[in-house]
């Protein structure tokens, strides 16, 4: 796919921005969603009136990988278009170059009518931050999913969130990090994938088939890792069910083996992709 950088929105910031950073607003009734990149694995899909973020709050990209810019965050913060009207935040895994705590609670607080889809070791970080009665987390939507566990579906709204644990690249060396493979499908009918930083291992998707099978993934977000290795790719090809992929978490300086290669990736902060969802069909319906 063809790698767009979409030059004429993030102007809705006004002159505070200056970085050249875009996306593109979303309208009502659209028949496409549009997924802009933030940096790492934090993006933003968009389909009508309704928007998610992805992991995108996070301290620190450790030197190897970009991070939000302070004025996009500020943006964020704020709610400025694009980043008005967030439906929901999904947080793949608590690691520092993907989830903060702090942040988390400062915008679940000035934003307060916003969903926060986590896994249990995330809500013990938030209860670790603040008290347990804050008002936040009665829109926490919680994921205590153990490996092996079957897909955990949660709708609120226009929004039906199924997640999946999958073990963090590495294993079994991070068994304890409670990585979520979600699959999103928003109101009007787009189904995207965010994988977090999953392992390349068949054997943790397999045992999950009837999941995948259950619903068309319109757009799948994997770490770029996976385009590594021909198991990587059999995975996003044909066993998640996925229509096409582009990776995330890419190191600041870009692997040669993505810039010389055929896969399609986020690396620069404001790209955007255009979805189009498939036909949803009867059997598309979550079932494991």
């Amino acid at each position: 796919m063809q790698k767009i950088l979409i030059c004429a929105a993030f102007a809705v910031f006004g002159s505070g921005m200056g970085l050249g950073h875009t996306a593109i607003p979303a309208s009502a009734h659209e028949t496409h969603a549009d997924t802009t990149y933030l940096a790492n694995e934090a993006i933003l899909v968009a389909q009508g009136d309704t928007k998610v973020l992805f992991d995108p709050f996070f301290p620190s990209g450790f030197g190897t990988y970009q991070e939000v810019p302070d004025d996009m965050k500020t943006a964020i913060m704020a709610g400025t278009p694009p980043f008005d009207g967030i439906d929901a935040i999904f947080v793949s895994h608590v690691h520092p170059d993907h989830f903060s705590a702090p942040d988390t609670i400062a915008y679940m607080r000035a934003h307060r009518d916003v969903h926060l889809f986590i896994s249990a070791q995330g809500v013990e970080m938030l209860r670790e931050e603040t008290t347990p009665d804050n008002a936040i987390f009665k829109r926490v939507q919680a994921f205590a999913l153990e490996y092996g566990d079957t897909a955990k579906t949660i709708t609120i709204g226009d929004i039906t969130a199924e997640a999946v644990r999958i073990p963090h690249a590495g294993w079994p060396s991070r068994a304890d990090v409670q990585n979520l493979v979600f699959r999103v499908t928003l109101g009007e009918g787009t189904t995207v994938m965010h994988m977090g930083d999953a392992d390349v291992n068949d054997s943790h998707y397999k045992p999950h088939d009837s999941h995948w099978k259950a619903r068309v993934t319109d757009h799948a977000f994997p770490p770029y890792w996976f385009f590594d290795s021909e198991e990587g790719n059999t995975i996003l090809t044909t066993r998640i069910n996925a229509k096409t992929a582009t990776g995330i978490h890419v190191p600041i300086k870009v692997p040669a083996g993505l810039t010389n290669g055929p896969h399609d990736y986020f690396s620069k902060i404001g790209e955007s992709r255009t979805i189009t969802p498939a036909p949803k069909l009867a059997k598309d319906q979550p079932d494991e």
